[in-house]
Formats: structure tokens, C-alpha cells, sequence
């Protein structure tokens, strides 16, 4: 008997068995032999895999036996199909192998109408072909409408899961087979494959080179960090009488408000503020049509407290959009932090690590008082 042969395509489409599933498959053949034949077509496996491995491997008997297709294709149908209703599949899995099946019943359908068309055509005349269609025509508007449930429909019904679960796994299929290949594995969960695939695409698109290139060229970004010189003096002390002014420029809320960030037409803004001018900055955001959303707050280890006050041991970073940006990563995401303190009114690297992680494109730090990294730097301290 010839030992069958292995097509790399057929056996990728193959949900693997898990370890302990092969223990088990192993401790049946080596007690009971090979019960079930395998099946091949044209000497081909496309059933059995793992059965002939296992005989190869002990020198055990197997059986084969031979089918017939029309062509690869079907052949590989054949073997979707025959995977739908192994009960050790996850819906995940199920899902997978029911979106491969659409698709391969959409290739099917297109052979199917191109056979059948160059058969109805042969040698007419252009004029006989012509009479042809038009009848064809005519009949089907004459016939009653009848919704033919689509490719994926009727995949998600013979493998008992839903359609939105195959549109998912379609996605994923069509954008990374490399995810898809993982989820028909086991290794990876559909939700986390369509979360990936969707990062990727976003991250994709705002780090095109060309993209970037022509937003430098307008002077706009997709991420901006701003950090106001807000209107504020400091409290004399008497240990430095005359020093009443801050060591850096402030500006005034209109003078502010007339700089309005270089924002691209989906975009995150964060704007760093104090308790003390929560309200300027809210006015801020409308004022340059931004829309907030929540506010992040920085827990510092100590802070001013006045007279008869709390503590003020926190500072605010809103964040607010235009458009509608996207996070690449959501994970450890959240609007408190803990991080010490810097030089004065300087912003915490940790802040920034986490926009770097969440966000792609390009990004401005406004009235920046170092360089950050990752970030193109706009103030008069930035160096």
C-alpha cells in the first residue's frame, strides 16, 4: 500500500488536537488499532492526519480510503465541512472553520457560474447569445423573489454558531491568516484575534508614510499633549522676597485660547491643568471645538494645601478628541496614576509611556519644557 501524501494546503485547514487529545487518540490506536480508515483523493490525505501519524510512528495498520472530487477545491470544502462537526471544537473554532467554508463556497459558486456560462454560450452567435439573456431575463423577473441565505449563513448554521461570530473570524481571516491560523489553533481567542487585527489596521493607517508626510507638510497631528503656561503668580515667601513671578512666561485664557492645538481631523488632546483652573480649561476645549471626554488624574506625593484648604496633592489631564480616534491598546489603561514628582510643572514620564502605548500617528507636546520621546516638541524649554 502506498502511504498517502501530504498537501501543506489541506492540512493547514485542520483545527490541530490539543496535547492532551493526542495522548489520548495515541492510547486508543495502540490499544483498539486504527478503527476509522483515512480518507484521500487522488493519493492525497484529506482525512487522518493525525491517525496516520500515530500508525507511522508504531508501526500500526491503517486503512484508506479513496473519494472523488471535481478539483481542489471541493476537496478542500470536503474537509471544512467534515471539521464542523467535531464536538472537541471550540465555537471560536467553529466560527474560523465555518468563515474558511464561506469563502471557499463563494470561490465554488463563482467556478460554478463561469462553467456554466462557457457551456450555455459554446458556439452561438453573438445574436443567438444575445436572445439567450434576454430570455434568461425575462424569466427570472417573471419567478417569485427568494432570499438565498448568503455563503457565511449557511456556514454558521451547519456549525451551530452565529453569523456576527463568522462575520468576525471573516475579518480576521481577510486581514492576518497568520491570527486566523492561531485561533483554528486554539491559541488565540477570536475576541482577541478581531481586537489585534483592528489595532493593527489602526496603527497601519496613522503610521503611513505618506499620510505622515502630508500631515507635516499641513502642520497637523494625530496626538497632542498641552500643558498650558497658565495665568498664575506665586505666593511670596520670605525666604526669596523677590522673586513674586514664576521662573517661566505665563499668558492669559484669551492669550491661550488664540493658540489653538495643530489638531489632524481625528485626534486625541490632553490638557494638563490644576483644580485652580479646571474651569479655564473646559472653557478652552470649547473654545477649540474639542469634545471631552474624562479627565485623568495624576496622585502625587505631597502638594500645596492652603490655608484652611485640602492638600492639593493631584494635577488633571483632560482628555478630549476631534473626530473619532481610535486607541490602539486598551489594556493597564486607566485615568489615575501614581507617579513622583519632577522639576517644577513638569509632567511625569509615566504619563507620557502610556500615550506612547495607546496612541499612533504623530504627537506634539505643547509648551513643552523637555524633549519627550516619541513626541515632536513645541516650547520655549523644549531643548
Amino acid at each position: 500500500m502506498k502511504t498517502p501524501t501530504i498537501n501543506p494546503a489541506f492540512q493547514a485547514i485542520i483545527p490541530p488536537l490539543q496535547p492532551e487529545e493526542l495522548v489520548q487518540l495515541e492510547a486508543e490506536i495502540l490499544a483498539d488499532g486504527c478503527r476509522d480508515p483515512l480518507v484521500t483523493w487522488k493519493g492525497v490525505l484529506v482525512d487522518g492526519h493525525n491517525r496516520m501519524a500515530i500508525c507511522q510512528k508504531h508501526g500500526k495498520f491503517f486503512e484508506v480510503v479513496e473519494k472523488s472530487f471535481a478539483d481542489e477545491l471541493d476537496a478542500m470544502i470536503w474537509i471544512r465541512q467534515h471539521q464542523i462537526g467535531r464536538r472537541n471544537l471550540s465555537d471560536d473554532q467553529r466560527a474560523m472553520n465555518s468563515a474558511g467554508l464561506a469563502e471557499l463556497e463563494v470561490q465554488r459558486s463563482k467556478r460554478d457560474r463561469a462553467k456554466a456560462g462557457r457551456e450555455a454560450g459554446g458556439d452561438a452567435t453573438t445574436e443567438q447569445k444575445a436572445n439567450r439573456l434576454a430570455h434568461t431575463s425575462d424569466a427570472k423577473r417573471s419567478e417569485p423573489k427568494v432570499r438565498t441565505p448568503r455563503a457565511e449563513e449557511k456556514a454558521a448554521h451547519s456549525a451551530s454558531v452565529s453569523v456576527r461570530q463568522v462575520k468576525r473570524a471573516q475579518s480576521v481571516l481577510k486581514a492576518s491568516p497568520v491570527m486566523a491560523a492561531a485561533v483554528v489553533a486554539g491559541s488565540m481567542s477570536l475576541a482577541a484575534a478581531v481586537r489585534e487585527t483592528k489595532r493593527a489596521e489602526v496603527v497601519a493607517n496613522l503610521e503611513d508614510v505618506g499620510k505622515k508626510e502630508a500631515k507635516a507638510v499641513a502642520g497637523v497631528y494625530d496626538v497632542v499633549v498641552i500643558d498650558p503656561p497658565w495665568p498664575m503668580e506665586k505666593i511670596e515667601r520670605d525666604e526669596r522676597p523677590n522673586q513674586s513671578a514664576f521662573d517661566y512666561p505665563t499668558m492669559s485664557e484669551e492669550e491661550i485660547g488664540k493658540v489653538a492645538p495643530p489638531v489632524a481631523g481625528d485626534a486625541h488632546v490632553w490638557v494638563w491643568t490644576t483644580h485652580r483652573f479646571l474651569p479655564m480649561a473646559f472653557r478652552l476645549l470649547d473654545k477649540w471645538g474639542l469634545k471631552y471626554v474624562c479627565a485623568f488624574v495624576w496622585h502625587k506625593a505631597g502638594g500645596m494645601q492652603p490655608i484652611g484648604l485640602p492638600q492639593f496633592n493631584c494635577e488633571f489631564s483632560l482628555y478630549a478628541r476631534k473626530g473619532s480616534p481610535k486607541f490602539i491598546d486598551t489594556k493597564a489603561f486607566k485615568v489615575c496614576f501614581e507617579a513622583g514628582r519632577g522639576k517644577h510643572s513638569e509632567k511625569p514620564e509615566e504619563f507620557y509611556a502610556v500615550v506612547r502605548r495607546v496612541t499612533a500617528g504623530r504627537r506634539l507636546d505643547m509648551y513643552g519644557r523637555r524633549v519627550i520621546e516619541g513626541f515632536d516638541s513645541w516650547g520655549k524649554e523644549a531643548a
